[in-house]
């Protein structure tokens, strides 16, 4: 008996921002992107829920090391130390030892740091285990296909359930909450690619998913479409983002705020004002402009 199951952690009182997969198959429980350490809480309560406990489970996958995503690994850890902590290996010492994650996420949130996140406990080397892309998984009789997914991070993996149909793509095709009729770019510093993210695009579209589940938050039906309507809009975003850099002429805090302005505007043709910030909230469009801008700064410097 195989299933898969959105865990919503109810990241601070924003219920459908940040959900984990519980993946069970023959007595096998795996956890896809556990979420921050700060909603640790609501995560044991949700096992619970399904008659598990931390201790229950035999593998985290995490499809990037955003804290969001995979903050509360080391916790999990700690809790059941013989946890294996599957991660790309561009983001497995940054698991090991999280000082520098900290250090950037400091400076992106500031005093919200503690928190949105809580603390991030380093997870053990010999809990590690490395992925690079092209791996297979298997976990009682699911087998999951590892895919290296870059473009919103250089860390980012997707894994496939070809059995199910179904791809967990963390962040690689956007946030989309309960199969809604937005699907809303989430481009945060500092690796955002959209060269590699079209890469990672039709390594998706190639396999032939049937779902796919998004961290922000659960399942999204028919994936060409999905895929194609994100990229458009990623792609529109960035040349957006482009022209409001030129006009601003070096004034970031302007432009910040004439991208927050458009982008709004953007979302309020699909959503109403309640599930804008909803949205907003869980993507961090502050930071959806910081990474824009400082890819489209790098794409400028390349071709100079």
């Amino acid at each position: 008996m195989a299933s898969i199951t959105p865990l919503d952690v109810n990241w601070v009182d924003h219920p459908h921002s940040i959900g984990a997969a519980l993946l069970e198959s023959d007595g096998h429980r795996s956890l896809i992107d556990p979420g921050p350490t700060s909603t640790l809480d609501t995560l044991r309560e949700r096992l619970r829920e399904h008659g598990f406990s931390v201790a229950d489970l035999d593998a985290i996958l995490l499809t990037h090391i955003h804290l969001d995503h995979g903050g509360a690994s080391g916790s999990l850890v700690r809790e059941n130390p013989s946890l294996p902590v599957y991660v790309h290996q561009n983001g497995a010492p940054h698991m090991a030892d999280p000082s520098k994650l900290i250090a950037s996420a400091t400076r992106l949130w500031g005093d919200k740091l503690e928190y949105l996140f809580g603390e991030m406990v380093p997870v053990p080397q010999d809990n590690l285990r490395i992925l690079a892309g092209g791996e297979t998984l298997e976990f009682g009789s699911r087998k999951l296909e590892v895919v290296y997914t870059p473009g919103h991070a250089s860390h980012h993996v997707s894994y496939f359930d070809h059995h199910e149909g179904v791809a967990f793509v963390g962040d690689t095709t956007g946030v989309r909450i309960d199969n809604g009729p937005y699907i809303l770019p989430a481009t945060p510093p500092p690796d955002i690619d959209l060269t590699l993210w079209d890469k990672s695009f039709a390594e998706i579209l190639a396999r032939q998913p049937k779902r796919l589940f998004l961290t922000h938050y659960g399942f999204a039906e028919n994936p060409a479409a999905h895929i194609a309507t994100f990229r458009e809009r990623l792609y529109r975003w960035t040349d957006q983002t482009e022209q409001i850099l030129r006009a601003a002429a070096g004034d970031d805090a302007a432009a910040l705020q004439q991208f927050l302005a458009f982008a709004h505007l953007d979302i309020a043709n699909f959503l109403a004002p309640e599930e804008i910030e909803h949205y907003a909230f869980t993507a961090g469009l502050d930071l959806s402009f910081a990474g824009l801008a400082r890819h489209i700064r790098k794409r400028a410097q390349k071709t100079a």
